[in-house]
């Protein structure tokens, strides 16, 4: 494969031109999709990899298992966390003692270069996982997967994990993103003694057998899957070729899709969507992010935000409506007077206490040591400018007025995973939703003291690691409510990052487009759709 460096200017006019004519049957079984950022990485597993990543490692790799989909009241249909359906492995079995599990491999999945799937491959992705660190190793250790002695080949179609400890969250941690299964044999080759795990070469390179291979990949611009047809995990998808087209304008994505010249996208700013639904040539659905929250977030490892009182006037002068109306055009749920951790847990959590009041974050500033302020940056990733740049000129004028000068940088989508690993932004917009639909997983990734890289602000409290990691594998569902509270009102009390609203996923499509389903990453799910 081919990858195209360099940046490549386009007019407005270029972007806005028609597709390249296409027969009727090709048409129809291409969909063509806008985004307004597209993947740095091929490889789920690459340092750095942003979130359009893992739409491609979705489609292009399986795992072992994936979840069903469930119907909601609406008809609109989304994933369903609490059924477990088979991809790669065809059945499982639970040891009687709980503390191991044997999956029995499809024997007639292929990869894309036709190579039998085994369970050598299975414990090759998974050993890279729990080895190469940062964010892989931190999610499967998320669900008790942390060391390559629990990946166990017993033939080429039998595969073992054996548990460390029992974990209400292993088995559904085997069917997010990051257990990809690769083609060992075909990494391998690419392989050196500096790279071992062939990142480099993954990094723009299809090692899968999910329904999709890779056609190309031109960083800046467009990404090509075709359909492989000889996927065995499910059935076969109509659509054969889906073309991903990065179209950094939100006025040139949304006239693609008026005009008909684009199919689907979760790219525009939410009064677009609002707009579109309301006229109705669009079909527009919406979902809340599960277990999510936007947030404004501060380096607490640093001065000046390692003050508490600091952090405490940032949280009373964010313009929490002002954000709401009119960045996110009040498509979610404001979490000011809302309960911090998700609304879908159900617990009656205490609300938050921070809400827009300028005189108290005066005052705060004033006992904190700083009557006059001082200067900072204030970062955020390009690759959602859609919202984060009005979000953020809203969030500098209203910290100006309590004398925090901030600077306002704006980091390429490419390179913000990156920048969030080095933890050294002073103060930045950001939002993180949890994949495993739990408080403790969410709490595990973004204020547990090992520092994952969602754990923005490096926040590290000895308390919340103990209430975290008690809740983690509570029974008790009185027990497991109080320590859930415990470390939500710790996060509450040291305000390392300030909440601001719950987010809803919005995708605008064709009508003719049909067969989609909400998923935890919030990336389209190629397989399940077609064009009427």
């Amino acid at each position: 494969m081919m990858r195209v460096l360099g940046t490549l200017v386009l007019s407005a006019a270029t972007l806005l031109a028609p597709p390249a004519p296409v027969s009727a049957q090709g048409r129809q079984e291409t969909l063509i999709v806008i985004v307004e950022s597209g993947p740095n990485s091929m490889d789920i597993h690459g340092v750095g990899a942003n979130r359009p990543a893992y739409q491609a490692s979705w489609n292009l790799y399986d795992r072992l298992l994936t979840y069903g989909v469930k119907r909601l009241p609406d008809g609109s249909r989304m994933y369903d966390y609490n059924s477990l359906k088979p991809e790669l492995a065809e059945s499982w079995t639970l040891a009687p003692d709980g503390l191991s599990v044997t999956f029995k491999l499809r024997r007639d999945a292929r990869f894309h270069d036709g190579t039998p799937v085994t369970a050598r491959d299975v414990k090759w992705s998974f050993d890279r996982a729990v080895t190469v660190g940062g964010f892989p190793t931190f999610q499967m250790k998320a669900g008790s997967l942390e060391k390559p002695e629990q990946f166990v080949v017993v033939d080429d179609y039998t595969f073992r994990v054996t548990f460390v400890r029992k974990d209400k969250m292993t088995m559904p941690d085997l069917a997010v993103v990051v257990p990809a299964v690769f083609n060992s044999e075909l990494a391998r080759k690419h392989a050196t003694a500096q790279d071992p795990w062939a990142m480099e070469w993954l990094k723009s390179n299809d090692a899968g057998s999910g329904a999709y291979k890779l056609e190309s990949w031109k960083p800046g611009q467009d990404t090509v899957y075709v359909r492989f047809d000889d996927w065995k995990s499910g059935p076969l998808p109509k659509i054969r070729r889906v073309i991903v087209r990065e179209v950094p304008s939100a006025g040139n994505r949304r006239a693609l899709l008026e005009r008909g010249d684009a199919d689907i996208s979760f790219d525009l700013p939410p009064k677009d969507f609002a707009e579109m639904a309301k006229a109705g040539k669009l079909a527009v659905v919406s979902h809340p992010v599960e277990n999510a929250f936007a947030y404004v977030g501060m380096n607490v490892k640093n001065p000046p935000f390692n003050n508490l009182k600091v952090r405490q006037a940032v949280a009373h002068a964010v313009p929490y409506e002002k954000i709401f109306s009119t960045a996110v055009f009040g498509r979610g749920v404001l979490l000011t007077g809302n309960p911090i951790v998700s609304l879908t847990y159900g617990h009656d959590l205490f609300p938050s206490p921070y809400k827009t009041d300028m005189a108290k974050a005066k005052a705060l500033m004033a006992d904190a040591g700083f009557p006059n302020g001082f200067e900072t940056t204030l970062s955020f990733d390009q690759g959602f400018a859609t919202i984060n740049e009005p979000t953020a000129v809203l969030v500098q004028e209203s910290l100006g007025q309590i004398g925090i000068k901030t600077t306002i940088e704006k980091i390429p989508g490419s390179n913000w995973r990156n920048m969030l690993l080095k933890k050294e932004m002073p103060l930045f917009l950001n939002a993180f939703g949890g994949w495993l639909n739990y408080p403790e997983y969410f709490f595990f990734w973004n204020f547990h003291g090992q520092n994952a890289v969602f754990n923005t602000s490096s926040y590290q409290n000895p308390d919340m690691d103990r209430l975290i990691e008690a809740a983690r594998f509570e029974t008790d569902p009185k027990k497991y409510r109080e320590l859930v509270r415990g470390f939500a009102k710790i996060e509450i009390t040291d305000v390392p990052r300030v909440p601001v609203y719950q987010p809803l996923l919005d995708v605008a499509m064709q009508k003719n487009v049909k067969g989609y389903q909400y998923w935890f990453h919030r990336q389209l799910d190629y397989r399940q759709l077609s064009k009427g």
